[in-house]
C-alpha cells in the first residue's frame, strides 16, 4: 500500500473550524487536489462527507490529517514511502532533469537507460518479494472501541458498536473473528497490539474510538497486523445515530475489502443490509444488552429486562431487541439462576420466533431457539436451528457450543469434542473450557477433562460452571474428597445453587460423609416448601446417596418439568447404576433418546 512521503506534512495550522472543501484539504497537506482524493480513496485518508448530501461535499479536520500522516509513516519504512509517493520538489525538478539528459551522448544516455533497467528489474523483484513475504489476513479481532465522549455513562454505544462490528464481519466465511466474550478482556490494555494479536490468535487488530454529540456519532477505526503493528488502513466515520446500521455496515465492508477475503452473494447482501433506527429505540436496545453482559446474578439479569421492553415499545418492529429479551430469559433458566423452565421458556421461544419473522437472518435468534428445542427434546428441529445459524454466521462461538451439546446428547462424542473446539477458537479467552471439560467428561475421557477444566480455573478461579464440572468428573474419578473441596466452593461463588448443591450431596456420599449429605439434602427440601428447586438437584442427591427408588419419582418430576439433565441420560455417567432399570429405557424412550 502506497504512504505518504516523510516530506507530507501541513504547512500552517488550519482554521479555527473544519476544511470544508477538496481545495482547502489540498492547501493544507501542500498537494494538488487530485492527490488528495487519491489519498482518501486509496490510502484511506480521513474525510468526511455530509449525510445524504453530492458526494462532492466533503470536510476535513485538521488534527484528523495529522493522525493519519503520522500513522501511515510508522507503517512502513523511509524506502518504500520514497517509491510510492514523489514529493512536490522532485515534480518540479523533473523538466530540469529532461533538459540535461538530452543534453547528454548518446553513450550517456545508454549508460542511464541501462542502469534504469536495472533499477526497475530491482524494484519489481523486490516489490513481488514484499508481497509474497506479506501473508495474507484470515483472523482478526475488533478490540473494545473506547468511548471518547467524556461520559462514562456513554461506555454503553462503544461497547455496543463494537459487538456490532463484530457480528458484521463475522458474517465472512473466509474471515475467523474472535468472540466479544474475549475481546472485552481488552477494554483497557496494558499489552502491545502484537502481544494482543498473539494471545487471541490472530493476523490483524481492528481498534478505534467512538464519539457522541447529540444524535450524531463518529467512528474512528484502523487496521493493524498483528505480527508487525503496521498500520494496514484507518477511516473515520460521521453519521447521524438513526443511520448507526449504515455505518457499522460501511465500515464492516471497508475492513472486509482491506482484507482482500472472499465475500459471496449472500454474505454481502448481509453485510450490508440496513435499516434506519430512531436513536431513543436503539439506546434502550444497547442498555439492555450492556446490563446483560454485565450481569452476574438473577437481580442483574432481571435489570435488563425493562430494557428491551422499552425498545419494543417504542419500536415493535426492532428485531435485535426481541433477541435481546430472549437472551435474557434464557440466562434466567440456567442452572447457576434456576428460574423454572416453565416460566421462562415460552418468553424465549415467543421472543426468538418474533425476531425471526421480523429478520429471519438473526443468528443469535436461531441459536437461543435451538436451546429451547433441544431442552424440550426436540431433537431434528434443534439440530436445524444450529445447522441454519452456522449457515448464516460461521464465526458464532455459541451456534458451535450448542451443536457440540447436541452432538453429545445424540451420544456423538467425538464430534461434540471437535465442534467444541472450533469454537473455543473463536472465544479463546471465553470459559468455553468448561463446556469442553464437561463434554469430555461425559466422554469418560476423566483424565483429559480435569485437565481442561483446571486450565479454565487457573485463569478464572471462580468460574461457577468450571468448579461445578470439576466436582462432576472428580467424583467419577474416585476423587471424592478432592469433589467436595471444589463443590462447597463451587457453591459459594454461585450463592447456594439447588444444582450445585444437589452434586455436592454426592460427594459427600461417595466421601462417606453420609451426615453431611442428608443435611444439605434437608436443606434443598425446605427450599422446595419455599419456591422452586429443580428436579434434577433431587436426582443427583438421591442417585449418590444410593436411594435409586427415591431417584427414579424425582426423573418423572424431571420429565413433567423438562428438567435440563434429562438431555444427558444417553451419556452421562451419574445414571450408570440405574441403565439396567426397566423404568430408565422407558425414560430414555419418551425423551427421544431411546
Amino acid at each position: 500500500m502506497g504512504e505518504p512521503s516523510r516530506g507530507t506534512t501541513p504547512v500552517e495550522s488550519p482554521p479555527e473550524g473544519r476544511l470544508d472543501s477538496w481545495k482547502e484539504i489540498a492547501a493544507y497537506l501542500n498537494r494538488d487536489v487530485a492527490t488528495a482524493q487519491r489519498w482518501e480513496k486509496r490510502e484511506g485518508m480521513p474525510v468526511h462527507r455530509h449525510v445524504h448530501d453530492k458526494r462532492g461535499s466533503v470536510y476535513a479536520f485538521g488534527p484528523e490529517l495529522v493522525a493519519w500522516l503520522e500513522s501511515r509513516r510508522q507503517g512502513l519504512g523511509e524506502e518504500e514511502v520514497v517509491q510510492k509517493f514523489e514529493a512536490p520538489e522532485e515534480a518540479e525538478a523533473a523538466p530540469r532533469r529532461k533538459t540535461v539528459l538530452q543534453a547528454r551522448g548518446w553513450l550517456a544516455v545508454a549508460g542511464v537507460v541501462v542502469v534504469v533497467l536495472f533499477a526497475v528489474a530491482y524494484f519489481i523483484s523486490r516489490g513481488r518479494t514484499g508481497k509474497e513475504a506479506r501473508p495474507k489476513i484470515r483472523s482478526l479481532a475488533v478490540l473494545p472501541l473506547k468511548n471518547l465522549s467524556g461520559d462514562p455513562t456513554q461506555d454503553y454505544l462503544a461497547d455496543g458498536m463494537t459487538e456490532a462490528l463484530i457480528g458484521r464481519l463475522s458474517l465472512i466465511h473466509d474471515l475467523r473473528v474472535i468472540s466479544h466474550t474475549s475481546v472485552m478482556r481488552f477494554k483497557n490494555p496494558q499489552l502491545s497490539v502484537p502481544e494482543i494479536a498473539t494471545t487471541l490468535g490472530v493476523d490483524a487488530i481492528v481498534e478505534g474510538s467512538v464519539m457522541r454529540e447529540g444524535d450524531r456519532i463518529r467512528l474512528t477505526a484502523q487496521l493493524i497486523r498483528g505480527s508487525t503493528d503496521a498500520h494496514l488502513w484507518s477511516e473515520t466515520y460521521d453519521r447521524e445515530l438513526r443511520d448507526v446500521f449504515t455505518l457499522q455496515s460501511d465500515l464492516a465492508q471497508s475492513v472486509a475489502e482491506k482484507v482482500e477475503v472472499t465475500v459471496t452473494g449472500e454474505e454481502h447482501e448481509r453485510l450490508t443490509a440496513v435499516r434506519p433506527v430512531a436513536p431513543e429505540v436503539y439506546e434502550s436496545y444497547l442498555k439492555g444488552r450492556f446490563a446483560l453482559n454485565k450481569s452476574n446474578s438473577k437481580s442483574e439479569i432481571e435489570a435488563s429486562i425493562p430494557n428491551f421492553d422499552e425498545a419494543i415499545k417504542k419500536d415493535a418492529t426492532f428485531a435485535p431487541a426481541y433477541v435481546g429479551l430472549a437472551l435474557a430469559y434464557t440466562e434466567l433458566g440456567t442452572i447457576s439462576v434456576g428460574a423454572p423452565p416453565g416460566m421462562t421458556r415460552p418468553k424465549v421461544v415467543s421472543a426468538a420466533r418474533k425476531a425471526l419473522e421480523l429478520d429471519p437472518n438473526l443468528t443469535d435468534a436461531h441459536v437461543l431457539l435451538a436451546i429451547v428445542l433441544q431442552e424440550q427434546w426436540h431433537w431434528a428441529d434443534a439440530e436445524t436451528e444450529y445447522r441454519r445459524a452456522l449457515a448464516l454466521n460461521p464465526n458464532s462461538a455459541d451456534a458451535h457450543a450448542g451443536l457440540a451439546m447436541w452432538l453429545l446428547c445424540e451420544g456423538r462424542t467425538e464430534e461434540a469434542v471437535a465442534w467444541s473446539r472450533r469454537g473455543r477458537a473463536l472465544e479463546p479467552l471465553a470459559p468455553s473450557g468448561a463446556d469442553i471439560g464437561g463434554i469430555l467428561f461425559q466422554s469418560r475421557r476423566y483424565d483429559e477433562s480435569i485437565h481442561e477444566l483446571h486450565s479454565v480455573l487457573a485463569v478464572q478461579p471462580n468460574n461457577a460452571s468450571a468448579l461445578f464440572d470439576l466436582g462432576f468428573v472428580l467424583i467419577a474419578n474416585n476423587q471424592p474428597q478432592d469433589a467436595v473441596a471444589v463443590l462447597e466452593k463451587a457453591i459459594s461463588v454461585s450463592n447456594r445453587s439447588p444444582g450445585v448443591i444437589g452434586v455436592l450431596i454426592r460427594a459427600y456420599a461417595h466421601a462417606g460423609r453420609r451426615s453431611d449429605a442428608l443435611r444439605l439434602l434437608a436443606e434443598l427440601q425446605n427450599r422446595r416448601k419455599a419456591g422452586y428447586v429443580p428436579a434434577g438437584a433431587f436426582v443427583n442427591a438421591y442417585l449418590g446417596l444410593g436411594e435409586n427408588d427415591q431417584a427414579f419419582l424425582s426423573l418423572e418430576q424431571a420429565y413433567q418439568e423438562q428438567s435440563n439433565i434429562l438431555q444427558f441420560l444417553k451419556v452421562h455417567p451419574f445414571f450408570d447404576p440405574i441403565r439396567g432399570d426397566p423404568r430408565f429405557a422407558d425414560l430414555m424412550r419418551r425423551v427421544g433418546l431411546g
